[in-house]
């Protein structure tokens, strides 16, 4: 202690060139103070000793083991109270909100579609072992059964189109690394799968947004593992989706396809939201799903918002798509530059 001392007056006594007097004063001045550890511990550090109470210990180990004693922060039973779903709620937003920073995800295509059409291969398999289970069973139920799962393999063309789009996002993510535009999924199967694996084809990052649910919903391997979160609530997924969106892109598919594609098509109708391309891939099984044609007729849709959406049909040509609609609305997804580069 008396060499850092002595060391300190030396290193003050170089840095002053006043009075003697005032390097006397410097070298009164106490070293700082270990940041962490005393000589001598507080009272407080050491628990009241049995000497003067038999019990004192026994009663202090009682009350560490407490709930009360314990930090909200490590409480669970604390966090799934219903006074403190507002806490989990920023909790829940803020976790993926700093992770997309510090990864320096500037904007995201959103995609959804079915999580039940997958890959050809797999879609056959089902498809045959569907065949020899509904076998000698001709009721309506069994050729119901049948006949979806011929109709999940005739959609299996969309995983290979999904997995196209993620690789023309995945190769301008990579030809434009000034600016990081990632595909975005909820991390499950079929068509988000497809989605994140195209991206990881061409060695480009991909972000998964899971849910939790009462029954556990596994991420898809493609997603970059450090950019896959679990999220709590369905509400805070939808913001996260939508936050950074730069174009949503919605293959065939149920509830949950439909609840996203209706949600930010209502945002956008009311401006809610910026407006952004929303490109429905597979016309014909659209317009079968929705007929807005049909809205606008009964007058519950006005005709302007025909024109929220469009239909393509390939991964190419959807990403030719967002890139012209963003140059004709002056917001260019990358900066221009030169050759043939499928970023510009």
């Amino acid at each position: 202690m008396r060499l850092l001392g002595y060391l300190s007056l030396m290193r003050a006594r170089r840095r002053h060139s006043g009075t003697k007097a005032e390097v006397d004063r410097l070298g009164s001045i106490p070293p700082p103070p270990d940041p962490l550890c005393r000589a001598q511990p507080l009272p407080w550090q050491s628990i009241k000793s049995n000497t003067d109470d038999p019990e004192a210990q026994e009663r202090v180990e009682t009350i560490l083991k407490s709930e009360s004693y314990r930090l909200a922060m490590e409480d669970p039973g604390f966090f799934d109270r219903d006074d403190v779903r507002g806490p989990r709620l920023e909790i829940d937003y803020l976790k993926p909100e700093l992770l997309l920073r510090q990864h320096g995800i500037e904007g995201t295509i959103v995609v959804f579609g079915s999580t039940r059409i997958c890959e050809p291969n797999a879609a056959r398999r089902n498809l045959e072992a569907r065949r020899d289970a509904e076998q000698g069973q001709p009721d309506a139920s069994s050729l119901s059964r049948l006949r979806a799962a011929h109709r999940i393999f005739e959609k299996a063309r969309f995983y290979d189109i999904a997995r196209d789009f993620g690789r023309e996002v995945g190769r301008s993510n990579r030809a434009n690394p000034q600016r990081s535009i990632v595909i975005m999924t909820g991390a499950g199967p079929g068509i988000m799968e497809a989605a994140n694996r195209g991206a990881f084809d061409a060695g480009a990052p991909s972000v998964g947004l899971n849910i939790s649910l009462p029954h556990e919903q596994f991420p898809n391997p493609y997603v970059s593992p450090d950019l896959c979160f679990r999220v709590h609530y369905f509400a805070i997924r939808k913001l996260h989706f939508l936050l950074r969106a730069k174009a949503l892109v919605v293959f065939p598919g149920g509830f949950g396809t439909l609840d996203e594609l209706f949600e930010t098509l209502t945002l956008v109708q009311t401006r809610k939201i910026k407006p952004i391309p929303i490109v429905l891939v597979g016309e014909e099984f659209w317009r079968r799903a929705v007929d807005i044609d049909f809205l606008i007729e009964e007058g519950v849709v006005d005709p302007e918002d025909r024109n929220l959406f469009w239909y393509a049909e390939s991964g190419r040509q959807i990403w030719d798509d967002i890139l012209n609609w963003h140059k004709e609305a002056g917001t260019p997804l990358y900066p221009p530059l030169s050759g043939n580069d499928p970023g510009v």
